[in-house]
């Protein structure tokens, strides 16, 4: 509970100060659409910053099921799509770019598992 609480912390703490370094720092660096794309991987971080939170909550109120399971697939999720769009955003290094979709692959699994805890809780 609490390590999914402190990881949304943290990640809503990064999803913040990325977002400025972005508006503040890259813009006229970076091409216009880089800029969309580092705007991007703040916006999913800061979704799933959300979804990492609730799963610290409902841990402290639901017994059982895969809760914690969907907050580390969230976790992953932010590492390997947000991640991979930051540097990607920076380096224009397509490989980076191709790892983005395993990352949104594991938000989604991330919100299935959370999905199916929940309605086996109700």
């Amino acid at each position: 509970m609490k390590l999914f609480l402190l990881l949304g912390i943290i990640n809503g703490f990064l999803a913040v100060a990325l977002g400025a370094f972005g508006a503040h720092g890259l813009e006229g660096k970076i091409s216009e659409k880089a800029l969309a794309t580092w705007e991007k991987a703040v916006n999913y971080q800061m979704f799933h910053t959300m979804a990492l939170l609730i799963v610290g909550v409902l841990m402290g109120r639901m017994t059982g099921g895969n809760i914690a399971t969907s907050g580390w697939f969230f976790f992953v999720g932010i590492l390997l799509f947000s991640g991979s769009l930051y540097i990607y955003s920076i380096s224009g290094i397509k490989t980076f770019a191709m790892i983005t979709p395993l990352g949104g692959v594991s938000f989604l699994i991330g919100w299935v598992i959370l999905g199916y805890a929940v309605m086996k809780f109700l």
